[in-house]
C-alpha cells in the first residue's frame, strides 16, 4: 500500500502535464495569438486605409496586381498543414506516438515548402519594388514577412516537438505542448487566409 501511495505521489507524476480542461498554458497561448492577431488586423486595416486614400489605381502605378500562381500554391501548401497537426494531436491523446511523429513531420515538410515558395516569390518581387518603394510596398512586405516569421517560429516549435517525440516524450496523459503548438499553427493558417484575401485577391476586385 505504501509503495502504491509513494508511486502515485512521486515528483515525476505530480509534475506530469495533465491536459484535461483549460490549463494556464492554454490561456497563455490564446492570449498570445489574440495579441498577434491584433497586430495583423492593424496592418491590414492600415493597408485598406491607404488603399482608399490612394485613388482608383491600386497597387499604385507602375506596379501591377500581385501574381497569383505562386501564392495559390503557397496557400495549397499551408492551409492543409493544419490537418496533420490536428491528426497528430488527436493521435497522441490516444497514446499513438507514431501518429504524432508522422503528423508533425508532414507539417514540417508543408511549412518548409511554404517558406521556400515565399522566398521564391520575394526573389522576383524585389526586382520590381522594395520595402521602401512606396506605402503599398512597405505594408505588403511588412505583413507578409511578419507572417513568414510566424511560420518559421511555428516550424521551430513543431521541430522541437518532433525531436522530443522521437526521444519518447509525450503520451496520452502528457501532451499539453502539442495542443499549444497546434493552436499556434492553426492561428498561422487563419492569418494567411486573411492576408491572401486582402493583399492578393482584393486588388483584383
Amino acid at each position: 500500500m505504501t509503495a502504491v501511495v509513494e508511486k502515485a505521489t512521486s515528483p515525476r507524476l505530480l509534475s506530469a502535464e495533465m491536459p484535461s480542461g483549460r490549463t494556464t498554458g492554454w490561456w497563455g497561448m490564446v492570449l498570445f495569438v489574440t495579441t498577434e492577431a491584433t497586430i495583423f488586423a492593424a496592418l491590414l486595416g492600415s493597408y485598406f486605409y491607404i488603399r482608399f486614400q490612394s485613388g482608383p489605381h491600386w497597387p499604385p502605378p507602375p506596379l501591377e496586381d500581385p501574381k497569383l500562381t505562386k501564392v495559390v500554391i503557397m496557400t495549397a501548401l499551408l492551409l492543409p498543414s493544419s490537418v496533420p497537426v490536428m491528426w497528430a494531436e488527436r493521435g497522441i491523446r490516444k497514446g499513438q506516438r507514431w501518429r504524432l511523429r508522422a503528423g508533425l513531420a508532414i507539417t514540417m515538410v508543408l511549412g518548409l515548402a511554404f517558406l521556400g515558395m515565399q522566398a521564391w516569390e520575394y526573389s522576383e518581387d524585389l526586382k520590381k519594388h522594395t520595402l521602401t518603394t512606396d506605402a503599398y510596398s512597405s505594408l505588403f512586405y511588412t505583413t507578409t514577412t511578419l507572417h513568414g516569421f510566424h511560420v518559421a517560429v511555428g516550424l521551430l516549435m513543431v521541430g522541437w516537438l518532433l525531436a522530443a517525440s522521437l526521444r519518447g516524450s509525450f503520451g496520452y496523459r502528457r501532451h499539453e505542448r502539442v495542443r499549444l503548438t497546434a493552436i499556434y499553427w492553426h492561428f498561422v493558417d487563419v492569418v494567411w487566409v486573411a492576408i491572401f484575401l486582402c493583399l492578393y485577391l482584393s486588388p483584383r476586385l
